[in-house]
């Protein structure tokens, strides 16, 4: 068996069955984070907007890519990316110019645009990192920045976990305590997909409280299979392509820097979940190329925006797999649900409150790898300089719940809290005296 540590690298020392199984817990853990996405913008464009077939493909396809351009080495599933739903709600309002009297429908192809663009914009920051050099790069971000954005990940995520938990607590928390009970005590297999697990005991916790006619907090019904009746057995996804116009760029290329920042943090908890340092080798350029072009495809199609999912390093950290292939199934999982609507409805059927309660240890998890990344590179926390560092990007990253907005031309631009804190941080480690890191590529 090819491990380090207590991580198993080599999942095939498992066997076939074992890994589909580990492939089809990843694809969970990423299932209702990336659906939500086309269902916020679909109402930003009132039912004109992104497909979830297309958003499950693109998925697949981007995290395959990815994976492409990263030499197979990196265990990261890309799934939609939440910055840019302020840039798809400020074009779906555009209404000057060549948008006067457009339908929601008409302008949609014009902000997939606009994130093909930010798309590449990857692409000049990973020419910067190729030819400057990882070191010099990292000088700018070392631990005492990326910990405490890791951090933030996982907190600024933690309010939904709570909100999707409310609508029914009981529930919510049958899932949670079925999670710890199978990633503590489980054994063999039922120890190594805790999260899958959690999610098969709550949902039949879900259909017998549904059964005795229990209902959500507000009311409603536990279960919803309306969803499903509505849906076809097989379907081609409603791929369109992009078009592009320089207003709708500027609303959507500058969320790139928060995606970016993202990004590097994203890259550096997977480092520090499988004991790889994946920002050297295959080094932060592919990681940078695969996720832009991931997004880039994706927008071209007619997608959302791809990033690194906090989720499934969660998954990573918890069942201690960490084998890439394991991660591609998961990507072939979401591709052939794009083209079975009918499954795909069934898998959105999953009660909110149990995703509140699946995520409620998901996102901890998340913010765990950050306290663990700066414990693990000995951060000096009794020096004023780190201190400062340190709070003033946790400040920023939970304080600006809604982000900085400003005006670039007439278009209005908002920079996400991630994004807000990743700059003070590296703005901060530039400019205070003693940064003291050096950046180790093995």
């Amino acid at each position: 068996m090819n491990e380090n540590g207590s991580g198993i690298y080599n999942a095939k020392v498992l066997g076939l069955p074992r890994m589909l199984i580990l492939g089809l817990q990843h694809m969970f853990a990423m299932f209702g984070a990336t659906i939500l996405v086309p269902i916020l913008v679909n109402s930003y464009f009132h039912g004109e907007g992104l497909s979830v077939q297309v958003t499950l493909f693109c998925a697949g396809a981007g995290t395959l890519l990815f994976h492409l351009m990263t030499k197979f080495k990196v265990p990261a599933f890309l799934g939609s990316s939440f910055a840019f739903l302020g840039g798809f709600a400020t074009v779906a309002e555009l209404d000057s110019g060549i948008f006067a009297g457009m339908s929601y429908g008409e302008k949609l192809p014009y902000a997939c645009g606009g994130v093909l663009v930010a798309g590449l914009l990857y692409l000049i920051l990973a020419l910067i990192v190729k030819t400057i050099g990882v070191k010099r790069v990292m000088r700018f971000l070392p631990p005492v920045v990326t910990g405490p954005i890791i951090i933030c990940i996982g907190l600024t995520l933690a309010p939904s976990a709570i909100s999707n938990a409310s609508t029914c607590w009981p529930l919510a928390l049958i899932a949670l305590a079925s999670v710890i009970i199978f990633s503590i005590w489980g054994k063999g297999m039922l120890k190594i997909i805790p999260i899958l697990m959690g999610i098969l005991v709550s949902y039949a916790a879900a259909i017998i409280m549904n059964a005795a006619g229990l209902t959500c907090a507000d009311g409603s019904a536990i279960l919803n299979f309306s969803g499903v009746a509505n849906s076809a057995v097989l379907g081609v996804p409603d791929f369109f392509l992009c078009k592009f116009n320089v207003t709708a760029i500027v609303a959507m290329a500058p969320i790139a820097i928060a995606s970016m920042m993202e990004h590097v943090g994203d890259v550096s908890a997977i480092s520090a979940t499988v004991n790889q340092n994946f920002l050297a080798d295959p080094g932060l350029h592919r990681t940078l190329i695969g996720d832009g072009l991931a997004t880039a495809f994706s927008a071209l199609i007619g997608g959302p925006a791809n990033t690194t999912y906090g989720e499934n390093t969660s998954v990573l950290a918890l069942s201690r797999v960490y084998d890439p292939r394991v991660i591609r199934l998961a990507a072939f999982y979401a591709i052939i649900l794009s083209f079975i609507p009918k499954m795909a409805g069934i898998i959105s059927s999953l009660p909110s409150a149990i995703i509140g309660g699946i995520s409620f240890i998901l996102y901890g998890m998340i913010s765990a790898v950050g306290v663990r990344n700066m414990a693990e590179n000995k951060v000096d926390l009794t020096k004023s300089r780190n201190l400062v560092i340190a709070a003033c990007i946790l400040v920023c990253g939970l304080g600006f719940s809604n982000g900085l907005s400003f005006t670039i031309g007439q278009t209005p631009v908002t920079l996400t809290s991630l994004a807000l804190a990743a700059i003070v941080g590296i703005v901060l480690n530039a400019i205070l005296p003693g940064n003291e890191y050096r950046f180790e590529e093995n």
